[in-house]
């Protein structure tokens, strides 16, 4: 099953293989969690809410027209599950932002640093992924599929449902936003 196409692998779950479907699960399950965590910030919201877009699109699967990519599709459907959950927990218990393990700067301690540059890159790291958790949430999303997760503008606008030139507009006002935000610890103020 390794060596099918995800068009074939597509075709073969319509049909009720589940291994297909579960081969295709595989094959982006990682990047859909890791995306979702970016969003959430929190570890199991992100690994719910990508069981759900499975599920959801495993239920839905019949209706999957092929227009798009299978990757995209899952996508679309994680990331619409996801700013809906947002969005219903920011109603229901106001701007809660949980910062689990997740950070801008995974990398390992450089030991070229000295201490206190080691201190100002790790406070600047803490100081971006705040400001990044602060964007309004159309804007998250854009910048965590276009600079995390690698996407064209063109993929994010497929996979958040709006045109190209919306996550370019939304990219440029993000973009603006950090560096507002961000102007104090940039020498810049």
């Amino acid at each position: 099953m390794e060596d099918c196409s995800d068009g074939h692998l597509v075709e073969q779950a319509k049909q009720g293989d589940v291994e297909a479907f579960a081969e295709l699960a595989r094959r982006c399950q990682e990047k859909v969690y890791y995306t979702l965590l970016a969003l959430t910030k929190n570890q199991q919201d992100a690994s719910d809410l990508a069981q759900e877009a499975f599920m959801q699109a495993f239920k839905s699967l019949k209706s999957f027209k092929q227009r798009s990519s299978f990757y995209t599709w899952i996508y679309r459907i994680a990331v619409n599950l996801t700013l809906n959950f947002l969005k219903r927990r920011k109603r229901e218990e106001g701007r809660e932002v949980l910062n689990e393990s997740h950070s801008v700067n995974k990398e390992s301690e450089d030991p070229s640093f000295s201490p206190d540059e080691r201190s100002l890159k790790k406070e600047l790291s803490e100081k971006l992924q705040e400001a990044i958790d602060s964007l309004p949430l159309p804007y998250r999303a854009s910048f965590t599929l276009v600079v995390f997760q690698g996407m064209t503008h063109g993929q994010a606008a497929r996979i958040l449902g709006c045109s190209e030139n919306t996550v370019s507009w939304r990219m440029h006002k993000a973009r603006k936003m950090l560096q507002a935000r961000l102007k104090p610890y940039l020498g810049g103020g």
